[in-house]
């Protein structure tokens, strides 16, 4: 590396000593069943375990810990709606370091809560992170508090880095590093401590579709950014000024992923990872996903960066995820309104081994006959093959049944 860079690996060495003993050294993990569902040999990196359950504890110790005496009894003020809110309160709080935390106002009750319950101070002001951001700047000149930024800072950058740091020393062979990129903290750091362990290893950043800072600022294009993003931990609309350069220097691609494919790695995590990995911890895997033959054959190593999912939201993923694969399949059914047809039903969905979910009656649909009734029915089945099969017997028993998509009622079966 010939460039001059905000951070050096040196940076990043001392940071790991500072922060040792103050953050978990998270587990390399190899991930069969993910390695078997991508075609590579996959290493998840669990950053999801630390006490905040998010990697942001890493900069934020190394950067409380860098603190004069001076600035210690000051105080710090951080702005954030989530992980690194948490992370600055909850290590402020151990060190004894008073902390303010602005918020945007839109900003989840539970993730204040949380971050209240580590001891900070939190203010909540305007509707987005840039507001929040305006404020924070503000109390930090008017209070003289250190301002902790998120990502574009050099002590934060090298604290991130000490993952990279870790998995290389696990793991030597990794191939490719896979890292999501917000602001670009997380990236910068891991890239310049990766780049000088071995310097043939392959980076790939991973952003949002919706959220495509980086990619624009790299590629020199003007995507549209914005949208409601499962990944919101990575839903950036700039850039970092110091983490710019390394982004662009050192990662050789950045991939765009869509929610489609970050729904199915936040599952994919849950399921045959046993662990849960909030939108922006599974973006690493939603690339796997989204160009498996990239990665095929090759020791790639993820970073599972963050864990804080809402459990509704975990699942209402899940269940979609079951949907996606046509294992809960709903149909309307079509037929003359006489005693017993319900339980005829019951029984031939039985015979043929799928788990009714849910039934409801229709009288009034105008497609329906006056003396007609249209039932909707979900079921639990065993997957595509069987959903056929389902649909072919209720057609067959004149029930003339039509799916119900999430874009509306398919053709009757045939």
């Amino acid at each position: 590396m010939t460039e001059t860079f905000a951070i050096t690996p040196e940076d990043i060495d001392a940071a790991a000593r500072r922060i040792e003993g103050h953050v978990l050294r998270t587990p390399l993990v190899p991930a069969p069943r993910l390695s078997e569902l991508t075609g590579a040999e996959v290493l998840v990196k669990h950053e999801n375990m630390q006490a905040t359950a998010s990697f942001k504890e890493r900069g934020a110790v190394n950067k409380l810990l860098s603190l004069s005496e001076a600035e210690r009894k000051r105080g710090v003020i951080a702005m954030s709606a989530g992980n690194h809110a948490q992370a600055v309160a909850y290590h402020a709080k151990r060190f004894g370091i008073p902390a303010t935390i602005v918020m945007p106002e839109t900003t989840p009750l539970v993730k204040v809560e949380n971050t209240r319950a580590h001891g900070a101070h939190v203010v909540l002001h305007g509707e987005t992170l840039y507001e929040a951001a305006q404020k924070a700047h503000e109390l930090a000149g008017a209070q003289r508090l250190v301002f902790v930024h998120p990502y574009d800072d050099p002590a934060v950058m090298a604290g991130q880095g000490t993952i990279a740091r870790e998995m290389l020393a696990d793991e030597p062979d990794l191939d490719v590093l896979i890292i999501p990129l917000g602001g670009g903290g997380l990236m910068a750091g891991n890239a310049v401590a990766a780049k000088a362990i071995k310097p043939g290893i392959e980076l790939i950043g991973v952003e949002t579709a919706l959220f495509p800072s980086f990619f624009n600022a790299v590629n020199a294009q003007d995507r549209p950014i914005g949208g409601a993003t499962l990944a919101e931990g990575i839903a950036v609309k700039t850039v970092g000024q110091l983490t710019l350069p390394i982004v662009s220097s050192l990662v050789s691609d950045i991939v765009l992923v869509g929610e489609d494919l970050i729904e199915r790695a936040v599952n994919a995590y849950a399921s045959l990872q046993h662990s849960l990995a909030e939108g922006a911890g599974a973006a690493g895997l939603a690339a796997m996903l989204k160009e498996p033959e990239r990665y095929a054959g090759r020791k790639v190593g993820l970073v599972l960066c963050g864990g804080n999912i809402d459990t509704r939201l975990l699942a209402a993923i899940m269940v979609r995820e079951l949907e996606r694969e046509d294992r809960i399949v709903a149909f309307r059914l079509t037929s003359s309104d006489r005693p017993g047809l319900l339980g005829k039903i019951a029984s031939l969905l039985g015979d043929e081994g799928a788990n009714i979910l849910e039934v409801s009656h229709g009288r009034l649909f105008l497609d329906v006959p006056a003396k007609g009734v249209s039932l909707d029915v979900t079921v639990e089945t065993r997957g595509e093959a069987h959903s056929r099969a389902i649909e072919d017997m209720l057609a067959k028993n004149g029930f003339a049944p039509r799916r119900i998509l999430p874009r509306g009622l398919a053709e009757p079966a045939r």
